[in-house]
């Protein structure tokens, strides 16, 4: 077997690298330039001078490759990014119309485990400000609620509500509540850590079984939804840097939605 090419990672700028190390973590381009605050154009201009530089043919090549030289760890200057807050709804593919099972997959968020522990609040604080404190700790920790006002009209369950608990060991327990538009409810519950390795989702949620999770970001979750072992969707969760709003961007597996779909949820807890 070939050995694999090092790369010289000195050609490259640290705006280069930085958004490497994001595609090797997970990310689209799209997720990419909502993180960074930039757009997909020069997302894309600064990937084709890395390419250039390098002579990978690939972007993901190119991150991969880095990363097995273990890159980043050597480069530890690279600070993380807070998302831009007014990450803005993909348009909805035309001709496309969701059944129950569908709505209720496109809101469904099992365990996301950030490895960080919540910061006590003392009994005096007010709970804004221990809100405030627990979203800038662990900012995907709390209750979300869904947005549902910004779905086409025939879209929307009448709520869906995701609740992260930090655990002891690290992982991360979460409980989803779907509602649906005829008053069934739907259950959802799983606890994971971010190491890329498939838990069950328990529950009455029928569309996947398992989820695999890692986490480029404190700030930032990629998620990988499955059924028997094949991929459903893969999913980016970026929350805001004000805390109160978290982007689910989603990129269907099976093509029907080439486009990713983006949701929005409050913080209400």
């Amino acid at each position: 077997m070939a050995t694999p090419p090092s790369i010289c990672p000195d050609v490259l700028s640290e705006k280069e690298l930085e958004i490497l190390r994001l595609l090797a973590g997970g990310h689209t381009v799209k997720s990419i330039a909502t993180q960074l605050g930039r757009s997909e154009a020069s997302i894309n201009e600064r990937l084709r001078e890395a390419r250039r530089k390098t002579g990978v043919g690939s972007s993901r090549e190119l991150a991969r490759l880095l990363a097995e030289q273990k890159i980043w760890d050597r480069k530890s200057d690279l600070s993380p990014r807070t998302p831009s807050s007014e990450a803005q709804s993909a348009p909805r593919k035309k001709g496309f119309e969701w059944t129950k099972g569908r709505i209720a997959m496109a809101f469904l968020l099992p365990a996301a485990a950030l490895g960080l522990a919540l910061v006590a609040a003392t009994s005096t604080m007010p709970e804004a400000a221990e809100t405030a404190q627990a979203a800038a700790a662990v900012p995907l920790a709390g209750r979300w609620s869904l947005d549902v006002a910004r779905l086409p009209e025939n879209e929307r369950p009448l709520a869906v509500t995701i609740t992260f608990t930090p655990r002891a060991d690290g992982r991360w327990h979460t409980l989803v509540w779907i509602e649906n538009r005829d008053g069934a409810k739907i259950k959802a519950e799983s606890t994971a850590a971010t190491d890329g390795v498939p838990v069950p989702v328990g529950g009455s949620f029928a569309e996947i079984d398992s989820v695999a999770l890692r986490q480029p970001e404190a700030d930032t979750l990629v998620m990988t939804l499955a059924k028997e072992g094949q991929r459903v969707s893969t999913r980016v969760y970026a929350v805001a840097k004000d805390g109160k709003t978290m982007t689910e961007t989603i990129v269907w597996a099976n093509g029907e939605m080439p486009e990713p779909k983006a949701v929005v949820f409050n913080r209400v807890g």
